[in-house]
């Protein structure tokens, strides 16, 4: 399955966005979000949980991994503090034992989602030339 790109010009798009793209995943999808610091990763999680019946979706930097009950649980792992370390600590979060069950986003998941799935979603969030604009890239889901 080839990329998508997709335009975003504001928050609000982004989080629609995120709608749009947790409507069309199952249980068992482990999706990976790449950008930069403040691309708005979380943002698009927070529509993803919107889809899902979830409300107040937020960044789990601090504790690497929330759970949410939706109409499928999702499972909301920020690996950036893990960047660096060995596998271990990924592993400790026993994600394996939730993603028949659940969607899974990990935000900078690179090199950690393949140890649960082969080939996961991968979705690319860069900066445009304004500064709401936002390109995004989606690899492994037809939209």
């Amino acid at each position: 399955m080839s990329a998508s790109s997709f335009h975003i010009r504001s928050v609000q798009e982004m989080e629609e966005f995120g709608i749009r793209v947790g409507r069309k995943l199952g249980a068992g999808d482990v999706v990976v979000l790449r950008g930069e610091l403040g691309a708005g990763k979380t943002t698009f999680a927070r529509g993803v949980g919107t889809a899902l019946g979830i409300q107040g979706v937020t960044s789990p930097t601090f504790v690497i991994s929330k759970i949410y009950a939706g109409l499928i649980p999702l499972v909301h792992v920020d690996a950036y503090r893990l960047l660096g370390s060995d596998f271990a600590l990924f592993d400790d979060l026993d994600l394996e034992s939730r993603i028949p069950h659940s969607i899974t986003l990990i935000e900078w998941g690179d090199g950690f989602a393949e140890r649960l799935l082969q080939k996961p979603i991968e979705i690319s969030i860069a900066f445009g030339e304004d500064v709401n604009e936002r390109i995004i890239s989606v690899e492994g889901l037809a939209l």
